[in-house]
């Protein structure tokens, strides 16, 4: 199964371990995890089910080709790391 992990900074809210899920794409490994914790959704994505403009997603190496559909495939062993972008200095 591909493995979802949440960087820390997203963990600072809400407890995201990595999460283990059975889908073909993206979107459908997103809604999987947001099944089991429903405020993480507000965190990755926007009212329209885009990715948050401080929000990037990796697969396998990868960055997501792009930011709404998110219909990139997954691979039974691929590895999505979901980070969210810090400001400040």
């Amino acid at each position: 199964m591909a493995q979802l992990h949440f960087t820390q900074q997203l963990a600072r809210f809400l407890n995201v371990p990595t999460v283990e899920v059975a889908a073909p794409r993206l979107r459908a490994a997103l809604d999987s995890v947001f099944a089991r914790q429903p405020r993480l959704r507000g965190y990755v994505l926007d009212e329209q089910g885009a990715l948050r403009p401080n929000v990037v997603i990796f697969i396998d190496g990868v960055r997501c080709r792009e930011r709404s559909v998110l219909d990139d495939a997954l691979r039974p062993d691929s590895q999505v790391y979901i980070l969210q972008a810090l400001s400040g200095g």
